[in-house]
């Protein structure tokens, strides 16, 4: 067994993740994949990841690498979350939990056209009709290029049927099927999330045919191959973990998580008295780094990475965490987190939780001004909102 201090956890959880000094990464591509990939379900999110593992990264560079090198792909993935994936990387995260979302996702939607009243009548097979209707906006975004939602549903009539009410209750309303064909279509790798319809902070964005990125359609990795090449990854990067802890990042059952566990080499390892596993070729003790001070935004990857969170987190979940369990923007220094920060207006500002010193207090206030600076006078509210953000945000 090897045995593994929260010190070292901490040593490979700065150096790793890029968020050591003299260990930066070089391009978004580098900090994607030091996290392996990037949470999206916030847009901002992906921008300030980068940013704060890649100094000499700028908002447009991010840009650039999603929507003009596609070396990063926006896809649904673990835990049906969105997230930005290297390219390499994007079949095996599709096949280790893509195609399971979009196999949940078709059945739904076939069960409500088939039980449902629809505006209009769905005429004949259900299941025949949704594939015709994938197959022909497939079909529209190859002959059009990108597409905002409403663009599509106007060139393909049957996005814009609809969902009757069925009772008087306030939630159940008409809606159209639009989003779900689409989010169906994106979990099934047919199509892709592309440019945002604003600025880079814009929650909508417009559709590709997957065909642009992948002219001979995305490649495809059996479901067990992708999950244990997918959980390698995450080790490597995130080891060494508990088993609940990789089940919990992958979103799969307890059985799945064993079965790929069970694939992989990795050898038992002591978390101080917790039972954890890291892959057997990769059980050294990485070298200690200077401490260091870094900004990561709300539901950045590296605090999101573990379910068993006490080695970087101490006591200050309450101000830091929402009531689903998503964080806030974080303050790190020295590889654990020691407060929380926000933007009031253009102007980031921060509060620490615990007493850090002269020497922390100094660093931090040099990266939140360098930070500042590079986002150019905009300003980042998160999606989800959590106590101390609010607090700081509205100059409590």
């Amino acid at each position: 067994m090897v045995r593994f201090s929260t010190d070292q956890r901490r040593a490979r959880l700065v150096r790793r993740h890029r968020l050591a000094a003299g260990h930066a990464a070089s391009s978004p591509v580098e900090a994607t994949s030091s996290v392996v990939v990037l949470h999206a379900t916030d847009p901002a999110t992906v921008y300030l990841s980068v940013l704060a593992r890649c100094p000499g990264t700028s908002l447009d560079d991010v840009s650039a690498a999603i929507y003009h090198d596609e070396a990063l792909v926006k896809m649904i993935g673990m835990r049906r979350t969105m997230f930005v994936a290297p390219a390499e990387l994007a079949p095996v995260v599709h096949g280790a939990a893509g195609l399971e979302i979009a196999a949940r996702l078709r059945r739904r939607l076939i069960k409500e056209l088939q039980t449902i009243p629809t505006e209009p009548a769905v005429e004949g097979d259900v299941g025949t009709w949704l594939a015709d209707l994938e197959a022909s906006v497939e079909q529209v975004l190859l002959a059009r290029g990108e597409s905002l939602a409403s663009e599509l549903a106007k060139a393909e009539p049957r996005l814009r049927t609809a969902l009757l009410p069925t009772s008087d209750k306030k939630w159940d309303v008409k809606q159209n099927i639009t989003s779900q064909v689409l989010t169906l279509m994106g979990a099934d790798g047919r199509i892709v999330r592309g440019r945002p319809a604003g600025t880079w902070l814009s929650r909508m964005h417009r559709w590709r045919a997957a065909q642009e990125v992948w002219p001979d359609g995305m490649p495809e990795v059996a479901e067990l191959d992708a999950r244990v090449t997918l959980a390698r990854a995450w080790l490597r990067a995130f080891g060494p973990a508990t088993v609940a802890d990789l089940k919990w990042w992958t979103g799969w059952t307890l059985g799945a998580t064993r079965q790929v566990v069970a694939k992989l080499d990795v050898v038992a390892a002591d978390l101080e008295g917790v039972p954890g596993i890291v892959l057997a070729d990769d059980t050294e003790p990485d070298p200690p780094v200077e401490p260091s001070a870094a900004l990561l935004p709300a539901l950045d990857p590296t605090p999101m990475g573990w379910q068993e969170r006490a080695f970087y987190l101490g006591p200050h979940r309450e101000p830091l965490f929402d009531r689903n369990g998503n964080i806030g923007p974080t303050v790190w220094w020295d590889g654990r987190i020691v407060g929380g920060w926000a933007m009031k207006g253009p102007e980031i500002v921060w509060r620490f939780l615990e007493d850090v010193g002269s020497e922390a207090q100094t660093a931090v206030a040099s990266v939140a001004a360098g930070l500042q600076e590079r986002l150019d006078a905009a300003s980042v509210v998160p999606s989800f909102r959590t106590p101390l953000e609010r607090e700081l945000s509205a100059g409590s």
